[in-house]
């Protein structure tokens, strides 16, 4: 999770250099170049049926394909600051899928964490600081869209949680990641060409080129085995407490490394947000039902 946030706030820079849907293109496949062996199925993993095929698919077209073009249209049209907080959602609504489809409990203190991140978002969405397109924006861009669709990332996001733990029981972590970032390209392969045909490939700087090589091994390959992996062996409701490390990371990048500032209202937002975090996280009591 804290590679995925400095991904994300490292992902302005990349959608100032290329189209949205070109550059997701990009990333897939480089990371399927890279990758091509883990496609082999283990002589230990039992053929796939037809459901694990269908959420390999859904987990590839919410949680890859589509929450990396909600995320990068979104952090185009507002700030990494921005997606930090509304990312800082991303344990309740994880807890809201897991009680959807998971049939998990939700407690008083999830639903006190669902109401702060709502706080969190709302503040953010009247701060002042947010009345204009950032200056690097796209012409037209407006924030208050940007903002919603970093928050459809979210959801995306939630639904790869609860779908990657169905599959963590049926196909081995490198294996998932090789499907999904193959099923990524295939999606993305219409509109990649597209772009790609139209667009000065010569006119893109080697340093832009060598980020978005880390860039696609850390979104594609790194963050998607460390988390596979740990699915594992961690309930899909807990896992998602583990994406604050997400905004942490992305705020983090963007007032250090992209010269982003926080505001008061902001800051606001972003301790909203994190008190919802801290409420969905505290350890229940020894003897009581966990409130996931």
């Amino acid at each position: 999770m804290t590679l995925v946030g400095t991904y994300v706030a490292l992902s302005k820079p990349l959608v100032a250099a290329f189209p949205v849907l070109l550059l997701a293109w990009l990333r897939f496949g480089i990371a399927a170049l890279a990758m091509p062996h883990w496609l082999q199925r283990p002589a230990d993993e039992p053929p796939m049926t037809r459901r694990t095929r269908g959420l390999v698919f859904l987990e590839s077209f919410l949680g890859n394909f589509l929450f990396s073009v909600c995320m990068l249209f979104g952090v185009s049209m507002t700030s990494a600051v921005s997606a930090g907080v509304i990312m800082a959602s991303i344990p309740a609504v994880v807890a809201v899928a897991s009680w959807m489809f998971l049939r998990e409990r939700i407690g008083w203190r999830i639903g006190l964490a669902i109401g702060c991140a709502a706080v969190g978002i709302g503040l953010l969405a009247l701060s002042p600081a947010h009345a204009a397109a950032p200056a690097d924006a796209p012409r037209g861009a407006m924030p208050w869209l940007g903002n919603l669709l970093v928050f459809c990332a979210v959801l995306c996001e939630a639904a790869y949680a609860v779908i990657g733990k169905s599959l963590t029981g049926r196909l081995g972590p490198k294996r998932i990641s090789s499907l999904i970032n193959l099923w990524g390209f295939v999606l993305s392969t219409p509109f990649g060409l597209w772009f790609a045909w139209k667009f000065d490939f010569a006119s893109v700087g080697a340093g832009t080129w060598g980020l978005l090589v880390l860039y696609a091994l850390a979104a594609s390959i790194w963050t998607v085995w460390l988390w596979m992996t740990g699915l594992k062996h961690v309930p899909a409701a807990q896992a998602g407490v583990f994406s604050v490390m997400l905004p942490v990371s992305a705020a983090l990048v963007g007032v250090l490394v992209l010269g982003e500032s926080l505001g008061g209202a902001q800051i606001l937002a972003f301790a909203a947000a994190l008190a919802g975090v801290v409420l969905a996280t505290w350890p229940a009591r020894r003897g009581t039902p966990s409130v996931h």
